[in-house]
């Protein structure tokens, strides 16, 4: 029985947006004005704040509203019609007009901005407001108004008028019997009647547009998410410009050790002496009485280095020194071009003298 086998295409599967943004990603989207925001859920905000509002501060603007008609009707009315008689009377009504919006007004503002700060923060952006030339292409306005997104905001705003129209029929249907008795009640109990009638039903609209704005919240940090979402391929290119290519840098490491290796080769020649571990350790000194406070470690590796660094050595006639205490001190404590430290003068001191006696030098 044979065996069919699918050949599997890699790159189209490192090509899928299956993994999450990174924080470069998000940034960069967020300073382009990219946030997961729905527009509704502050406008639901505020219409319910608005008439919470208008329920709180009912008996103040009841006030306010009583006061602005005697007014109009007891004082102005009965004053001549004149250039400052009128002027008088604007002045009065927007004054009192703006006294009866303040509360809702400032309570409106106030949750507006908070609604908004509670989805994205502080954001200050102009991307937004640049001109580009894809708002304006004709293909680009089709997908928009035909696509999904598209379909998906028509569906929640036949969802919104129906909960709403629902609600409305509800509501006046169970208040009909006390609407076919207004005829018969007093003015003011009809005005009131209205207004309770108006508040109310305006709180519902508001509770439920609130929930559907959380809704579309949720929604909108869903799509947010999905649009940010990142292939295997696309965090590495990202990890490549912020970071450098690893294979370019591999290779820059490479030539700089290249480069230090042969300025490292090039100062043994001037060494005094290698002190050695003997095999593993090589460390090359060199001191100069009227340049140098102590001698200094010119070259130094381990193993094959440690090799190469002996035999550079043994080319340029320089004295090999076996001390592998020393050798192992020299290698862990010093670095290249550093003097050697005070503790390790008296066991360096013996070797140089030794290695100038057997030159026949005298230095002091």
């Amino acid at each position: 029985m044979s065996t069919f086998r699918y050949p599997i295409n890699l790159q189209l599967f490192a090509g899928e947006k299956t993994e999450p943004a990174t924080p470069k990603k998000r940034r960069e989207a967020r300073e382009k004005g990219q946030v997961a925001k729905s527009q509704e859920l502050p406008g639901a905000l505020v219409l319910l704040a608005c008439f919470a509002s208008f329920s709180l501060f009912g008996g103040f603007m009841k006030e306010r509203y009583i006061k602005l008609f005697q007014s109009t009707f007891q004082d102005y009315l009965l004053t001549d019609i004149t250039i400052p008689n009128v002027v008088s009377l604007f002045g009065n009504l927007a004054k009192e007009g703006l006294l009866l919006l303040t509360p809702v007004f400032m309570v409106g503002v106030l949750v507006a901005l908070l609604a908004n700060f509670m989805q994205v923060g502080v954001l200050f952006t102009g991307d937004p407001l640049k001109m580009k030339f894809s708002k304006i292409n004709p293909i680009e306005g089709f997908k928009r108004m035909f696509g999904m997104k598209a379909l998906v905001e028509f569906l929640k705003s036949i969802l919104k008028m129906t909960i709403i129209g629902i609600v409305v029929y509800q509501t006046f249907w169970s208040e009909r019997g006390q609407m076919l008795v207004l005829g018969h009640v007093p003015l003011r109990e009809i005005v009131g009647y209205v207004a309770d009638l108006t508040v109310g039903l305006g709180i519902k609209i508001g509770f439920i547009l609130v929930v559907l704005g959380a809704l579309d919240y949720f929604y909108q940090k869903f799509e947010y998410e999905k649009n940010l979402r990142m292939s295997k391929q696309d965090i590495k290119d990202e990890y490549k410009k912020t970071e450098g290519d690893p294979l370019i840098k591999g290779k820059i490491r490479e030539k700089q050790r290249r480069m230090a290796m042969q300025r490292m080769m090039q100062e043994i020649p001037n060494a005094d002496v290698i002190i050695t571990n003997p095999t593993h350790f090589a460390v090359a000194l060199k001191y100069d009485s009227n340049e140098m406070a102590a001698p200094r470690v010119i070259a130094k590796g381990a193993d094959y280095v440690a090799l190469k660094i002996k035999e550079k050595g043994k080319e340029h006639g320089i004295v090999l020194m076996e001390n592998k205490p020393l050798a192992r001190a020299l290698y862990s404590q010093v670095e290249i071009g550093q003097a050697i430290p005070a503790e390790l003068f008296q066991a360096v001191a013996e070797v140089l003298a030794y290695v100038y006696k057997l030159k026949g030098k005298a230095k002091a």
